[in-house]
């Protein structure tokens, strides 16, 4: 195939909807997918004026089920995967860890690790049997995967164990050609991030504005993760806002 295929989770919007644009600009063929359809058929028309070929799945990467019907339908219609971008995430409100709601914490947890671990899982299975074989997935580590906001347990643990799960998955991957890395963005400017500029808690706690980064950006950096040969691999990469304060945070 001319054409490599490629899914990202959480692709509606944000960091997923321009990585999937810019991995259509560089010849890939699309799987979308994420919780809202509405924003996924959007960017599902935006990549396809772009010469792609896009799938549009409704899933909740946290649901076992949902997951493998998700990858079902892309062994279906394109008959391998080339690449997994592990995006879809979510956060918890910032309380102090005394006030958070279980619930909350089970949240993150799911959304953020356990459904990064089941769609790697189903991605292994399609790519061991896949020919040729092999492939690759990138995992989104945001740099709460090193370092934390205040308040910020359950997205900052379920990001350190998302560490631990890109090196699992890259050790476990050499014998059949799958390549892991870990991407780990910092203030890129999304819906999502655009509080930065009014002010956010920092270590100090002091509220203060941080500096954000073109999301085009990181899409270039994912670009060039997902072109290498799969002789080769960037195991992990930051890519953050040049001035924003996590350098010597704390």
């Amino acid at each position: 195939m001319s054409r490599k295929i490629a899914l990202i989770t959480g692709a509606g919007s944000g960091i997923g909807r321009a990585c999937a644009e810019a991995l259509a600009i560089a010849g890939f063929d699309l799987v979308l997918a994420g919780r809202k359809l509405e924003p996924l058929q959007a960017c599902a028309v935006a990549v396809s004026s772009l010469g792609a070929e896009v799938l549009v799945r409704s899933t909740d990467v946290a649901d076992p089920e949902s997951v493998a019907a998700l990858f079902a339908e892309i062994e279906q219609q394109f008959g391998r995967l080339d690449l997994l971008f592990n995006n879809a995430g979510t956060g918890a409100p910032p309380l102090p860890i005394d006030e958070l709601p279980v619930q909350q914490w089970l949240r993150v947890l799911d959304a953020n690790l356990t459904g990064s671990f089941l769609c790697a899982q189903q991605a292994f299975k399609l790519m061991k049997k896949q020919q040729p074989g092999g492939g690759r997935i990138i995992n989104n580590g945001s740099i709460s995967a090193t370092s934390p906001r205040p308040n910020s347990a359950p997205y900052t643990a379920t990001k350190h164990a998302i560490t631990g799960l890109t090196k699992s998955l890259s050790l476990d991957g050499r014998a059949h050609n799958i390549a892991c890395g870990q991407i780990d963005i910092g203030n890129a400017l999304t819906e999502m991030t655009a509080v930065m500029a009014r002010g956010v808690p920092q270590a100090d706690g002091s509220i203060a504005p941080e500096p954000t980064m073109d999301v085009e950006d990181v899409a270039r950096a994912v670009v060039f993760m997902a072109q290498l040969s799969l002789a080769s691999n960037v195991q992990f990469m930051t890519v953050m806002a040049t001035a924003m304060p996590l350098i010597g945070r704390g």
